[in-house]
């Protein structure tokens, strides 16, 4: 498989004389795409559900807030392994954008600004100078912190919701403190491959990627822009014609 790394052998597509052939691995792809997508999104409304019921049971009772703090510790933690994973559906909030935001989502462009390195860094700060201080003036009072993560979330859940009712769902996601620690921590974790001379450059992989991001960069550039923000979430592995496109796992990278 000819790949952006040079270090990957080239195989020939197996099916190049066999249209017929060719033809029924594309139908297998495509049913096999459309089975993960139904899994992702089952699983998107039970966890966007169980979070909009969390955030509602928070402001009753505050103790639930901590949750919060485990689901950025969760965060982190699996972007060291598989990359910004935890984005995909395992965060609450990514579920909810995706499964019930998306739906009144106009789905513009999401600006170039909330990608850039100075407002992720920024709004980070800001969220992190915020969370210890209130920590701090709280202290010991476990009830009134918890209520103080409820109505951080709060907060942060009406801001993307209006960013996502402006441009598309997961804006949020490129200005969230945790998927920009997570981007940073599992940058080159499960990279996403292309069999270069499979790539037809139909554009599919990058209309289905919730982040919009381009792998059909990967063949042009020799990389893709914000590949740190790729959720895993296969969408656009499954959407691909051809099957150009795979990620790396971690054994091969050992391997390699």
């Amino acid at each position: 498989m000819a790949v952006s790394d040079p270090t990957h052998p080239v195989i020939e597509c197996e099916c190049r004389h066999e249209p017929q052939v060719c033809a029924g691995n594309r139908k297998e792809r495509r049913i096999r795409a459309a089975r993960v997508q139904r899994t992702r999104r089952l699983k998107q409304l039970i966890l966007g559900t169980a979070f909009l019921v969390l955030l509602g049971a928070g402001w009753l009772y505050p103790l639930i807030g901590y949750f919060i703090p485990v689901c950025m510790l969760l965060g982190i933690g699996l972007a060291a392994f598989k990359g910004r994973n935890w984005c995909d559906w395992l965060c609450p909030r990514g579920s909810f954008e995706d499964s019930m935001l998306a739906r009144i989502s106009p789905q513009r462009r999401i600006p170039r600004v909330f990608r850039g390195t100075p407002l992720r860094v920024g709004m980070m700060g800001l969220l992190m100078t915020v969370l210890t201080v209130q920590i701090v003036r709280l202290w010991p009072d476990a009830w009134a912190i918890g209520g103080f993560f409820v109505m951080l979330l709060s907060i942060t859940t009406g801001v993307g919701v209006v960013l996502g009712l402006i441009f598309q769902q997961r804006t949020w996601c490129y200005l969230c403190p945790i998927g920009t620690m997570s981007n940073w921590v599992g940058k080159n974790r499960r990279p996403l491959l292309m069999a270069v001379e499979k790539c037809t450059e139909c554009n599919l992989c990058a209309r289905a990627c919730p982040m919009q991001l381009a792998p059909v960069a990967i063949k042009g550039q020799g990389g893709m822009p914000n590949r740190g923000d790729c959720l895993k979430c296969s969408l656009c592995v499954g959407n691909c014609p051809t099957g150009a496109l795979t990620f790396l796992e971690r054994q091969q990278q050992q391997a390699a």
